[in-house]
């Protein structure tokens, strides 16, 4: 009688959507909210970096306005990007293991690696050629603690000659194509980290690094659009709309294409259906429903494709007060988006059973090491870094040294 009711009960419990298996169902998830803010910031470190490429590579001088500003951004969000991490396994301070004893089979340790590549050899190098001029005439203007600070930035370089002033422009030309394929691959590599886990269907997908590729550079856009519009409010100064609406433009590219691609893997998961798909199914329906179809699709993609597409067609319809509501809606929902798709990728894999039979849950604290407050606590410092660098190094009150760090057309011409 007993191995009867076993096994009606083992026959019926593939018709139960969301079941677990009992030594399954306590489990939770390692992963946590800090794990979700990780690829988040990373990627608006890579995208914010683009940003600033499009004006010194490829010379999109409409975007100029904004060139200080995206590097800034990016190195910001760079300095807290390993600390989501830091603060999950619980031992920073053990953190430097990772550069002395090297374990060069690891994608995670070798992130250590990139990480340093692209702090120390990209951002902080062409950040340096950019304002070395700069450093050195404030470091004379200057009095007090700030003028310490602008004197220990210099290195003690302070050859500002016009022969100076372009070989250190012709080397920061050079250090930003080097950082292009480097963002790909300091946030692509997340992706691959995740896509390479075949054994979850959730993960497993060749397009993963692609995908987060792609929704790093619409995220740094967007990033970009809403420090700059944010600054000239508070600093009560005229945007320059020409900058924005440029700025919205290639955001509304990035868009399409993350969304192209998305969309293909979407269509290709529902096409194939392949083991696991039922649960895939269910999560995009119930266990993910607001992160995934409210949060990521409608939020995040739909909404600012359909806006930013209409400015470019009737653009010169629009007013510019509309057109500044449209730019700073698009890009607030965008960053919520996006990080709704780094939740829905961290969190959405874990929640797949074992038995790929349901799903597991996840309640998120409100402290605690995995607590949202202490991920927004860490989400807020890079703004709080940023504000300090803005202070020091985009003051208004700065004394101009009448070049344009940022003009590279004539360091071009020389190469």
């Amino acid at each position: 009688m007993a191995l009867d009711v076993t096994n009606v009960v083992v026959e019926a419990l593939p018709r139960f959507e969301g079941y677990v298996y009992p030594n399954e169902s306590g489990t939770h998830p390692l992963w946590g909210f800090l794990i979700v803010l990780y690829p988040y910031i990373t990627g608006l470190v890579a995208g914010a970096f683009i940003m600033a490429s499009l004006v010194r590579v490829f010379r999109v001088k409409p975007l100029e306005p904004v060139y200080r500003l995206s590097l800034l951004t990016a190195l910001a969000f760079m300095l807290c990007a390993t600390l989501p991490l830091l603060f999950h396994l619980g031992h920073p301070e053990r953190s430097f293991q990772i550069m002395i004893t090297p374990h060069l089979t690891s994608p995670m340790a070798i992130f250590g690696f990139v990480y340093a590549w692209y702090l120390m050899a990209v951002l902080l190098l062409e950040l340096w050629f950019d304002y070395r001029e700069d450093f050195v005439v404030w470091s004379q203007k200057t009095s007090g603690i700030p003028g310490i600070i602008y004197r220990a930035f210099t290195l003690g370089v302070t050859d500002i000659s016009e022969k100076a002033i372009a070989l250190d422009l012709k080397l920061g030309w050079i250090i930003s194509i080097v950082g292009i394929p480097s963002a790909f691959l300091l946030h692509g590599y997340v992706g691959f980290i995740f896509g390479s886990i075949k054994a979850n269907p959730w993960w497993g997908n060749v397009l993963m690094p692609i995908i987060f590729i792609l929704s790093a550079m619409v995220s740094g856009i967007a990033l970009c659009v809403f420090n700059y519009m944010f600054l000239t409010w508070v600093r009560r100064r005229k945007l320059d709309m020409r900058c924005l609406d440029v700025m919205g433009m290639y955001l509304f590219y990035a868009l399409v294409i993350d969304f192209t691609v998305e969309a293909l893997d979407w269509i290709h998961r529902v096409y194939s259906a392949e083991e696991g798909f039922h649960v895939i199914e269910y999560m995009a329906k119930e266990k993910l429903f607001y992160t995934l179809s409210i949060g990521q699709v409608l939020v995040g993609t739909l909404i600012p494709l359909v806006l930013l597409g209409s400015l470019q067609i009737i653009r010169k319809y629009v007013s510019d007060a509309a057109r500044k509501r449209i730019y700073f809606t698009c890009a607030s929902c965008i960053l919520v988006g996006v990080f709704a798709m780094r939740w829905n990728v961290v969190m959405g894999g874990q929640f797949f059973s074992k038995s790929l039979r349901g799903v597991m849950s996840y309640k998120l604290e409100f402290a605690g090491a995995e607590g949202w407050l202490m991920g927004l606590v860490l989400l807020s410092l890079p703004f709080i870094i940023l504000t300090v660098m803005i202070k020091l190094f985009l003051s208004e009150r700065l004394p101009t040294t009448g070049h344009v760090p940022h003009r590279v057309d004539d360091a071009v011409s020389e190469i």
